[in-house]
C-alpha cells in the first residue's frame, strides 16, 4: 500500500542549497553515489565477517552504472546491503541522517576496519543537483525483507511503496534535468568516473541501456535467421551449437573502470620498478620515467598510504607543474590541497591517501584541524629522509639526479626551517670541473684565493670568457642556472654569516690583476678612456674602470654589481618584466685592460683614425660576453664587423 511523507528537514530551500553551494564540482554527484554504493557493499562484507550475513558462495561485488541518452536516465545499481523500508525512511528521508555513522556506532565494538566512505549523510542529495526526479528500488539483505520502492521530485514531499524486484541491493535513478542532459552520454560519464573513482574498492562496470537493447534486436534477428537455416539443413545444428559456444568463450568479460587495488595501498616490498614506472605513466600521462619515487605507508598516529614521484623536469622554475592527487579510503578528493601537501612538494607528482582526513561535508575541503598540519609535517619528513639516505647511501645516483631534483630541494628549503636544516648538509653544488661539493668543501677549498666567497656560473656559454680566466688562475666557481638560485643564494647568505655569493662576471677579483698600477696612473687612464667612450658609443652615463691585468689577450669585460644584478632578477622573478638592461648604465661597469694593446692604442691614439670604431668594438665585444646585442646594436656591429675586415685587405 502506498504511503505519503515528509521530508524531514528544517527548510524548504535544503534543495537549492544542495545544488548550488554545497559542492564545488557539478561532477561530485557522480562519485558520491557510487561512493554510496561501495559504502552498502563494505557494510555487507563486514556483516559477513562477523557471521551475520551468509555471504553466497563466488559473491562478485560491483557497482553498475547504466546510462541512456534516449530516456534521459542514470541508474546507479550496487548488490550491497540494501535498505528496508523503515531504513529509508531514516537514511533517505531524512536529510544528514547518516547511515554510515549510524553503522558504525552500531558496530563499533565488532569491527575496528572502518572503511566506510561516508559520514554526513548528504551525498545521495547530491543526485538533485542534476536531476528532477529521483527513484530509489531497495531490498535489504535481510532474511523475508520486503523490496521498497522510493521516488521523490526534488520537492519537499515523497512517496514509498512496495517494490516486486527481489534482487539484494539498491538502484538508484536519476531522471535529467533540461540542463544536465550531459550525464546520459556514455564518454562523458567514464570521463567522470575516471577522474573521481579510478581507484574505488570495488569494480564499477558502465553499461549503455541504449546499445544494450539495439544489442538485444540483433539477438532476436539472429536467432530467426538459424531456426531457418535449421530447419533447411537439419545435420548442422549440433555444428552451429558448437559454434555458438565457442563464440561465447571467446566473448570478453566486461571490463571495469577502476583499478580496486592500486599500488600506493600495496606494501612497499610487493611492488617492483616496472610497476612503479607504469602507475605513474598511467595515471599522469607523462611517458617520461620518473627520477625515483618516495612510497608512503604509516599505521600510526594516523592511516597514511601514498607515492610521491619526482619527475624529471624543465629547467626553468616557472614551468614546473606538479600534481598531488589527494583520496580518501581510494576516493578521489582533491589536487593539490596545500593544507595536506606541504607547497614545495606540490612540484612533485603522485597520489595520497588519508582516510582519517578531517574532510568539510562536501568533502571537497579540509576542515580547519591541527591533525592536517601533522600529516603535512610527516610528509616533508619521509622525503628529507629519503633524500639524505640516498646521498648517504647511493650517492652516485644521488649526484646524477641532482641538476634534476635540486629545484624541489631549493624550493623546500626556503619555504620549511626544519627541512632545511635536515638537507643542509646534503645540498651540493656542481664546479667547474663538474665535480659535486658541498657549501663547506667549496669554501675550504678556495679560502687561500676567495675566503668566504663563492662565485657562480648563471649561463656558462654567455659567461664563457669569465670562465675561461678562472681556470687560468687556478679559481673555481659553482654553476647556479636555475631561477631559483637568485632567492636560494640569499637564503644561503642569511643562514650562513660573512659568506658572499658572486656571480663570476661580477666585480673582478684581485686574483686577475698584474702588477699594481699607481692611483694617479690609474686617473689619468680612467678619465682618458671615459672621455673616448662616452663620445664614440654615444653614452653619457658609462663608467669605466683600467685595470692592469694579467692576461693581456683580455681587451674588454663588463661587469654589473651583484646587488644591482639581483634586483634585476627579482624584478623578473615578479613577473615584472625588467632585465638588467632596464637599470640603463647603472650597476654596469665597462673594464678595459691597460696590459692589452687595443686599449694601450687609445691611450696613445686617443684622436686616432681608428679610435672611435675600436670604442664602439670593443665596447660591443665586452656586451656580447654577458648578453645578446639589441637588434639596432646588433646591425651596427655587424656592418662594423665588415668594415674592420675590410682594414685588413
Amino acid at each position: 500500500m502506498e504511503k505519503q511523507g515528509n521530508l524531514s528537514i528544517n527548510s524548504e530551500n535544503i534543495f537549492p542549497i544542495i545544488k548550488k553551494w554545497l559542492y564545488s564540482d557539478q561532477d561530485i554527484f557522480i562519485r558520491e553515489l557510487i561512493s554510496n554504493g561501495c559504502d552498502a557493499i563494505t557494510k555487507l562484507k563486514k556483516l559477513a565477517l562477523m557471521g551475520d550475513f551468509n555471504e553466497p558462495e563466488n559473491e562478485k561485488y560491483k557497482i553498475e552504472v547504466y546510462a541512456s541518452a534516449k530516456d534521459k536516465t542514470l541508474t546507479f545499481v550496487d548488490n550491497g546491503i540494501g535498505m528496508t523500508a523503515e531504513e529509508v525512511e531514516k537514511y533517505i528521508s531524512q536529510i544528514a541522517f547518516s547511515g554510515a555513522t549510524d553503522f558504525i556506532n552500531t558496530y563499533k565494538d565488532k569491527t575496528n576496519d572502518d572503511q566506510i566512505i561516508g559520514h554526513f549523510g548528504l551525498g545521495f542529495y547530491s543526485a538533485f543537483m542534476v536531476a528532477d526526479k529521483v527513484t530509489i528500488e531497495t531490498c535489504s539483505y535481510k532474511e523475508g525483507a520486503t523490496p521498497v520502492f522510493w521516488e521523490c521530485d526534488g520537492g519537499t514531499t515523497y512517496s514509498i511503496s512496495e517494490s516486486d524486484d527481489y534482487t539484494r541491493g539498491t538502484a538508484i535513478t536519476l531522471y535529467l534535468n533540461e540542463d544536465c542532459f550531459e550525464y546520459a552520454n556514455e564518454y562523458r560519464v567514464k570521463e567522470v568516473i575516471q577522474k573521481y573513482c579510478a581507484f574505488m574498492p570495488y569494480e564499477i562496470f558502465f553499461i549503455n541501456e541504449d546499445t544494450m537493447d539495439d544489442d538485444d534486436d540483433d539477438d532476436d534477428d539472429e536467432e530467426v535467421v538459424v531456426n531457418e537455416e535449421d530447419d533447411l539443413v537439419g545435420d548442422t545444428k549440433e555444428s552451429k551449437a558448437e559454434a555458438e559456444n565457442k563464440e561465447n568463450k571467446e566473448k570478453k568479460e566486461p571490463t571495469p573502470l577502476n583499478d580496486t587495488n592500486p599500488l600506493w595501498m600495496k606494501a612497499p616490498n610487493e611492488c617492483t620498478d616496472e610497476e612503479y614506472v607504469e602507475f605513474y605513466q598511467k595515471v599522469f600521462l607523462d611517458f617520461k620515467k620518473p627520477l625515483f619515487w618516495i612510497h608512503l605507508n604509516m599505521d600510526y598516529p594516523f592511516n597514511l598510504k601514498g607515492i610521491l614521484y619526482f619527475p624529471k623536469i624543465n629547467t626553468q622554475y616557472d614551468q614546473l607543474e606538479g600534481k598531488i592527487k589527494l583520496y580518501n579510503n581510494q576516493v578521489f578528493i582533491a589536487d593539490n590541497i596545500k593544507e595536506v601537501i606541504p607547497e614545495f612538494l606540490l612540484l612533485l607528482k603522485g597520489v595520497i591517501d588519508c582516510p582519517d582526513l578531517p574532510l568539510n561535508v562536501s568533502r571537497s575541503a579540509l576542515q580547519n584541524d591541527g591533525f592536517v598540519k601533522k600529516i603535512s609535517d610527516y610528509i616533508t619528513k619521509k622525503v628529507a629522509d629519503k633524500l639524505t639516505g640516498m646521498c648517504k647511501t647511493d650517492k652516485e645516483n644521488y649526484e646524477k639526479y641532482w641538476d634534476d631534483i635540486s629545484p624541489f630541494i631549493k624550493f623546500g628549503c626556503l619555504k620549511d626551517e626544519k627541512f632545511c636544516d635536515k638537507m643542509k648538509d646534503y645540498m651540493l653544488f656542481k664546479n667547474l670541473e663538474g665535480k659535486y661539493l658541498t657549501l663547506p668543501e667549496y669554501l675550504e677549498a678556495g679560502k687561500e684565493k676567495y675566503e668566504n666567497k663563492v662565485f657562480y656560473v648563471s649561463d656558462e656559454q654567455a659567461q664563457s670568457q669569465y670562465i675561461n680566466m678562472f681556470k687560468e688562475e687556478g679559481m673555481d666557481a659553482v654553476f647556479l642556472t636555475h631561477n631559483i638560485d637568485s632567492p636560494y643564494i640569499t637564503h644561503l647568505e642569511s643562514r650562513n654569516e660573512n659568506v658572499k655569493f658572486l656571480r663570476i662576471d661580477a666585480d673582478l677579483a684581485e686574483n686577475f690583476v698584474g702588477e699594481s698600477l699607481s692611483e694617479e696612473t690609474i686617473k689619468e687612464y680612467t678619465d682618458k678612456l671615459t672621455e673616448l667612450f662616452k663620445k664614440a658609443t654615444g653614452k653619457e652615463k658609462i663608467n669605466v674602470k683600467v685595470e692592469n691585468l694579467k692576461n693581456e689577450a683580455v681587451s674588454s669585460m663588463l661587469t654589473l654589481s651583484e646587488e644591482a644584478r639581483r634586483m634585476a632578477d627579482m624584478m623578473k622573478a615578479y613577473s615584472m618584466g625588467m632585465d638588467p638592461g632596464m637599470f640603463g648604465d647603472e650597476g654596469e661597469t665597462l673594464v678595459l685592460n691597460a696590459n692589452n694593446k687595443l686599449v694601450k692604442y687609445l691611450l696613445d691614439n686617443p684622436e686616432g683614425d681608428n679610435s672611435e670604431i675600436i670604442c664602439c668594438q670593443l665596447y660591443d665585444l665586452a656586451v656580447l660576453a654577458n648578453k645578446p646585442l639589441d637588434a639596432e646594436a646588433m646591425t651596427k656591429f655587424v656592418s662594423r664587423s665588415n668594415e674592420i675586415l675590410g682594414m685588413l685587405i
